[in-house]
């Protein structure tokens, strides 16, 4: 369980780090999606803060586990977030992508505790 916690951690946070890059540079084909669902520019490179934030936590908690267990449940909330930010914009085709990572996030969570 150990490997898989590792494999995942690693393969979400470069995930994470691609697409915070994408909030924080400001790249057209992430912050047009975010516009037309009302999210403020002044919220892109936050948000992307927070990515790298959960990416580094999930790094860091295959040393420390608990670190690790936590910023994945942090990973989750905020694609839930993104799921219901899609949802109250009234986009249901495009919250596909961020409710399948919010379920791939939930995976390292649940090997965490197992691996404590």
């Amino acid at each position: 369980m150990f490997i898989a916690y590792v494999v995942l951690a690693v393969l979400l946070s470069l995930l994470l780090l691609v697409s915070a890059r994408g909030d924080i540079v400001r790249d057209p084909k992430i912050t047009d999606g975010l516009k037309a669902l009302g999210v403020p520019d002044s919220w892109f490179v936050p948000l992307g803060l927070v990515k790298i934030a959960g990416a580094l936590g999930l790094l860091v908690g295959i040393a420390y586990r608990p670190l690790g267990i936590a910023a994945a449940i942090g990973v989750v909330l905020y694609f839930l977030g993104a799921v219901i930010t899609h949802i109250r914009a009234g986009d249901k085709k495009g919250m596909g992508t961020p409710a399948v990572i919010m379920l791939i996030s939930v995976v390292p969570a649940v090997l965490g505790f197992a691996t404590v």
